[in-house]
């Protein structure tokens, strides 16, 4: 082998070193990089070991398990939305209703959580049956109109209510998770029931009309019946009032007369004649008097 030859060897085994060299490196950075894990600001990192859980992480950073032996789950951190599936319910006055809510939840203890039911999915159907099973017992308690009249509603304490039992039954099941709220979206009648619901309740309602109707008939009739009571006595009390001016008037009128008579009884009797004839005599009047009689006299001018 001749001094170049040698050279070259030498040079292909230099490569070859440092390409071991780099290829151990890179190995070597995969191996770690593959191990390594982050947590991020909104989820829980789980650890496990064989299966066993370990270790929970809830601080942001980066983390490094032990290959092979370890593996790295993620649990959400953040609030979750969860939709109830829509379900009928009895309600007191025993009528059938559809009931669509969802709920607001979080992880609270992940370990519990874990333990006791396993998994997200379960944790959330454990949660969906107490939601359930807590608004049928309340709504159970309520009648139709209660839960669907607005004014009447009560639907606002009655979320909070049931969060609150909810949340205990969790807490007493130890399923590390909490609900931040539920809330009914929607009351509907079921199909078959709706057609004769608003039949009754368009009945109820002209039944109502009608009973208003008849209120405000009795009303108009008894203010009626009251006015013409109110305006009789005012006539009678009027009329009253007439009789007894009229009466004082006649007497005073008399009393004049008799006045008038006793000062002047010629000239008064010859007052009343002239007002007997304005009574007695028109156009037409024919008078037959006697030559002695009072008024032949005062008509020729003759007097006493």
């Amino acid at each position: 082998m001749d001094k170049n030859e040698k050279k070259i060897n030498f040079e292909w085994k230099k490569y070859i070193r440092l390409g071991s060299v780099i290829a151990g490196l890179f190995a070597c950075l995969l191996f770690l990089f593959s191990n390594v894990f982050v947590v991020k600001e909104n989820e829980y990192k789980v650890v496990r070991q064989f299966g066993e859980v370990v270790k929970i992480i809830e601080k942001p950073g980066l983390h490094l398990k032990i290959p092979f032996i370890q593996t790295v789950e993620s649990l959400p951190k953040h609030q979750l939305t969860y939709d109830v599936e829509e379900a009928e319910i009895n309600t007191k006055d025993k009528k059938r209703i559809l009931i669509d809510n969802y709920a607001v939840w979080r992880i609270e203890d992940p370990k519990e959580m874990i333990a006791n039911a396993r998994t997200v999915v379960n944790a959330e159907a454990k949660m969906s049956e107490f939601i359930f099973s807590t608004v049928r017992s309340e709504l159970g308690k309520l009648n139709y109109d209660e839960i669907i009249n607005d004014e009447k509603s009560s639907r606002g304490s009655l979320n909070d209510k049931i969060t609150n039992i909810v949340n205990n039954l969790l807490e007493q099941n130890h399923f590390g998770i909490k609900v931040v709220d539920v809330r009914i979206k929607r009351t509907d009648l079921p199909e078959a029931n709706e057609k004769s619901v608003f039949t009754r309740m368009i009945s109820e309602r002209e039944s109502k009309a009608q009973e208003y109707l008849s209120m405000g008939d009795a009303e108009k009739n008894r203010i009626v019946a009251e006015t013409d009571r109110q305006v009789k006595e005012m006539l009678a009390k009027a009329e009253a009032q007439a009789e007894t001016i009229r009466g004082h008037g006649e007497a005073e009128a008399a009393k004049l007369y008799n006045q008038a008579y006793s000062k002047d009884p010629k000239f008064y009797e010859l007052y009343r004649t002239l007002q007997s004839y304005k009574k007695t005599i028109d156009g037409e009047t024919v008078i037959i008097l006697p030559f002695d009689s009072p008024y032949a006299k005062i008509l020729m001018g003759e007097t006493e």
